[in-house]
């Protein structure tokens, strides 16, 4: 059987990627639309983007979706969870510009309207507030089920938030001072957080005989507890850094495109050499082995069980390890930024050499 990969089941990558240079063609001409108040700071790819309100305060803005997540949620009849990283994803994404997260609006679309599954998006959407330390501050309820389909359209749901933050423009985080010697450190996921579910469907819930309710012994869970688990909130690691005064010179939401992610940052002629890779949690390798899955087809797709990254000095990663220790979260070392004018990742230990989009085997 040939091994699966995340093109087969609909997830193209690199379709993606071609698809939106038409799309941002319009979009980046409405910059010159407000050249003020309105003018980005970044450029559009960044993790969020920030306007400068005043000479000491930008907002951060940022959105996303949990995408197919919200499938599994039907099919178990759970939806307490999807609300959590809902608020996860886009908060997550906010501290890798350096901002500190302030507030969310949600987007809640539904075939029909369900009282009970509604209550416990809100349950979920409020400890995602809580644990971000942020208020939810509106929203918008849609009932639209020609749009809908899911596993079961009479449940069918989709679940999309935009969430901003504060921080100082001259203080903006991108990665653009990096120099050989920093150093990598790397968080714990707690499953697979919003990513590569549709890889994740197929293969537990199609090719394997498994169904939602199915107890895996490997997993020590139910499949649908496995995969609804939700996505880490890295608030209070990221802030403790920076109100310790950390030099931060990048933060990596693992997220869409995996590891590949540990490449989203501005320096040139620099790359990342990971030396430690962390043992993946079981529910990775159980999809890698029914798959197959290829290790450079897990690493582009998921985040093997390091949900978020950041680069210190050398001479503040000891100090930085001690602070996020503090708030009660492993941390590992992995690796270190190197001299590379081809801006590669390597995954040292897996022979992986990650590159324009894709992993390959090292020469």
């Amino acid at each position: 059987m040939a091994g699966f990969t995340y093109q087969q089941v609909g997830v193209d990558p690199e379709r993606k990627a071609a698809g939106l240079a038409g799309l941002l063609r319009w979009v980046s001409q409405t910059f010159a639309l407000r050249p003020d108040l309105g003018k980005p700071l970044l450029p559009i790819g960044a993790y969020a983007n920030a306007i400068r309100l005043t000479p000491d305060i930008a907002v951060a803005i940022t959105t996303d979706n949990v995408g197919t997540k919200v499938l599994v949620a039907q099919l178990a009849g759970r939806y307490d969870t999807v609300g959590f990283d809902c608020v996860a994803i886009n908060v997550n994404d906010l501290l890798c510009v350096g901002a500190t997260p302030l507030a969310l609006v949600d987007y809640i679309a539904v075939a029909q309207i369900e009282a009970e599954t509604l209550e416990q998006i809100g349950r979920g959407l409020y400890e995602g507030a809580r644990q971000a330390r942020i208020a939810i501050v509106g929203g918008e309820l849609a009932q639209v089920r020609e749009l809908l389909q899911g596993v079961r359209p009479e449940t069918a749901f989709d679940l999309s938030a935009t969430a901003i933050g504060v921080v100082h423009p001259e203080r903006l985080i991108v990665g653009a001072d990096l120099a050989p010697g920093d150093v990598v450190l790397g968080l714990p996921s707690s499953g697979l957080h919003c990513n590569g579910l549709t890889l994740a469907r197929r293969i537990l819930l199609s090719e394997a005989p498994y169904q939602v309710d199915t107890v895996v012994p490997e997993l020590g869970q139910t499949v649908g507890e496995a995969l609804l688990s939700p996505t880490r909130i890295y608030v209070a690691e990221a802030l403790a850094l920076l109100d310790a005064n950390i030099a931060v010179k990048a933060f990596f939401h693992i997220s869409g495109d995996g590891w590949l992610n540990l490449l989203r940052y501005q320096a040139e002629g620099v790359g990342l050499r990971i030396e430690q890779v962390p043992e993946p949690p079981a529910l990775f390798r159980l999809i890698q082995e029914l798959g197959p899955v290829s290790p450079a087809e897990m690493y582009r797709t998921f985040n093997m069980g390091v949900g978020f990254a950041i680069i210190v000095p050398e001479a503040r990663a000891e100090q930085a390890h001690d602070l996020i220790e503090a708030q009660g979260t492993p941390v590992w070392h992995l690796g270190r930024v190197v001299a590379d004018s081809e801006r590669r990742l390597v995954l040292a230990p897996l022979g992986l050499v990650g590159r324009k989009g894709s992993f390959e085997r090292e020469r």
